[in-house]
């Protein structure tokens, strides 16, 4: 390039964490003179926030830079961020000689100075691993959503052995206590009612002798702070002052997303997950007597190596002791690098597909349940966003059900709703006749 860009666009794939990243991104180019381009408009520079939990993630990041040369063979200044970047590096360059940056997700604080590398002519490549010094880069948070992440732990030393994330994201390490409690403060002051602390394994964080549920307790002294959610917790990670802070915090919203991934011990143990189904369930009991009205979410995989039909059939059966209000489920996909890749008894594509639609029609009647169960109570609901049609807002519940509602209100209040109706995936509510006369 001869010119440095004017505008940007960052598109965020993935998880949570990379939403947030991608937040952060624009942010510093905005800081840095340039200005988010509008919808519908060519920018003069895109950063792709790449994912790399899923099988071909490479191939989708590749093929979404093509997609970005314009009809009259020109093209943005491309940078090529997030966790792909990070396991290609250089090697990005090479596959796609369009890619102008490859940013790594520790060290994308760097990228309004790799991007004028690259305007003079280089082609920078940065996926170092350091400590958390990314951060100390970073603007103060100007405008923030009703509800708003904010990253307070990342890496993994779990070692899962299908996870690629200990090799993209590095080892685990914690925010400062300050910095976490300086940016909730700043997200507050520029409007979110609810944070949601985010972590690769989230309620592993410490600092000096403190704990996650030493954090959690802080953040509930801010004024004009509604609400607070992590995510994704580890069991290994699940202490009893956490859970006790359930109990304690009434801030701290009654909904738990703890992954188990399967119910099969063999499995779990194939895994190197560090808990078995009975110590999963022990916690969980623990946690509902502390919380009763706990929502619990999790995750699972379907047709990891060696998974056979009374593998998979006792994950169901864990589905329906613990009555799950939502979960995640995926198809195993080997990961490069990882020690399941090279497993023997990998399974057939066919037969993940037949057991993930067996695992998500039960996921969903349970999902239905709760939400059903909860059709005809009052409760507060934070409204997020405009709906489709004309008056309709969209919120969260506490236990983080979707709720479609006809209100004058705006994002960021918080409305009492009585719930009328529920599906699978979302609720509708009314406003109280007291409430709205």
């Amino acid at each position: 390039m001869t010119s440095a860009p004017k505008t940007f666009r960052v598109k965020s794939f993935g998880c949570q964490m990379n939403v947030y990243d991608g937040e952060r991104m624009a942010e510093l180019l905005g800081a840095n003179g340039m200005s988010a381009a509008g919808e519908g408009e060519d920018a003069d520079m895109v950063v792709l926030n790449t994912c790399h939990i899923r099988e071909k993630a490479a191939e989708k990041a590749y093929s979404d830079v093509g997609r970005l040369r314009r009809e009259d063979g020109s093209k943005p200044l491309i940078a090529l961020a997030g966790c792909v970047a990070q396991a290609e590096g250089a090697e990005a360059q090479k596959r796609s000689p369009m890619i102008d940056v490859v940013v790594g997700p520790q060290a994308y604080h760097r990228l309004p100075e790799m991007v004028a590398q690259a305007v003079r002519g280089g082609r920078p490549v940065d996926t170092d691993m350091p400590a958390i010094s990314k951060f100390d880069a970073f603007p103060k948070r100007k405008r923030a959503n009703p509800s708003s992440f904010l990253t307070i732990q990342e890496g993994c030393d779990k070692f899962c052995t299908y996870c690629v994330v200990p090799y993209t994201r590095g080892a685990e390490i914690s925010r400062p206590w300050g910095d976490i409690v300086a940016e909730a403060y700043e997200l507050v002051e520029t409007g979110a009612r609810e944070v949601v602390l985010l972590g690769q394994n989230v309620n592993a964080w410490s600092e000096d002798g403190r704990g996650f549920a030493d954090l959690i307790r802080e953040l509930a002294q801010i004024d004009g702070l509604e609400r607070i959610r992590y995510t994704t917790s580890h069991p290994a990670d699940m202490t009893d002052a956490l859970i006790a802070a359930h109990a304690e915090v009434g801030k701290l919203m009654p909904y738990l997303h703890l992954p188990v991934q399967s119910g099969s011990n063999r499995i779990l143990k194939a895994m190197n997950r560090s808990h078995t189904v009975e110590t999963y369930l022990a916690t969980l009991a623990k946690m509902r007597e502390a919380r009763p009205d706990i929502a619990l979410s999790g995750d699972f995989i379907v047709g990891f190596p060696g998974e056979t039909e009374e593998d998979f059939t006792a994950t169901l059966n864990l589905i329906d002791e613990v009555g799950y209000a939502s979960a995640y489920s995926f198809k195993y996909s080997p990961r490069p690098g990882t020690p399941a890749a090279t497993m023997e008894d990998q399974i057939a594509p066919e037969v993940m597909d037949e057991r993930l639609q067996r695992l998500q029609e039960r996921i969903n009647t349970h999902q239905t349940a709760f939400n059903r169960a909860t059709v005809g109570k009052e409760t507060e609901v934070l409204i997020e966003r405009k709906g489709r049609y004309p008056g309709q807002m969209i919120g969260r519940t506490r236990w983080l059900q979707s709720v479609h509602v006809e209100t004058d209100a705006v994002p960021g209040d918080i409305v009492s709703v009585s719930l009328v109706s529920a599906g699978p995936n979302s609720l509708a509510g009314v406003i109280p006749a007291k409430a709205a006369a």
